[in-house]
């Protein structure tokens, strides 16, 4: 997937500026993709000169004009191209596993260190999906449409989190049986 299609699809959930589009990034796109506010705006431009997406100028007081981006025509044909193209399932493609992989060739107590450090990253992260999941979505029974596939993205970051940390997890009780510390 480009970055194009990342921000047209949030364009189309919600025209705005790329710095609003930076900030969707940090909160919620970019736990999926993740993009630079640099990479945000300097593709904005690309894609303005594709003429997939406008902007208008708004007027701020004591800062220069905000542009508020939307989807253009040619931008919405694209993203209706983009989503009914087949795309190739991800391959898995982890560093921690290859230094776990290498752990005997080197320092174990390291490996396993770095496995705790990054089992503690993906329990915030579940935790942080949990609490949006919760403050967002209390009753997903009743969703549908656009509030519904967001929903269903969200569960799905939940699983990857939950079972990145289960994994590591029995990662380091079977390093630490292994004699590592």
């Amino acid at each position: 997937m480009a970055l194009e299609h990342a921000l047209l699809v949030s364009l189309s959930e919600r025209e705005g500026s790329g710095y609003e589009l930076a900030r969707r990034f940090d909160r919620s796109i970019g736990f999926f993709w993740a993009a630079t506010h640099q990479q945000i705006y300097r593709v904005l431009r690309r894609m303005e000169e594709a003429g997939w997406v406008t902007h208008t100028d708004v007027a701020q007081e004591g800062r220069p004009d905000k542009k508020v981006y939307r989807v253009a025509k040619a931008g919405a044909a694209e993203l209706t191209r983009w989503l009914a193209e087949p795309i190739e399932p991800t391959m898995l493609r982890d560093e921690l596993g290859v230094k776990l992989r290498g752990a005997s060739l080197g320092d174990q107590a390291a490996v396993l260190r770095e496995v705790e450090r990054h089992r503690a990253e993906h329990a915030a992260r579940l935790e942080a999906y949990r609490a949006i999941e919760c403050r967002d979505f209390p009753r997903p029974a009743k969703l549908s449409g656009r509030e519904l596939h967001q929903y269903l993205v969200l569960r799905g970051g939940v699983r990857a989190e939950q079972s990145f940390t289960e994994w590591c997890d029995e990662v380091v009780r079977a390093l630490r049986s292994d004699g590592a510390r």
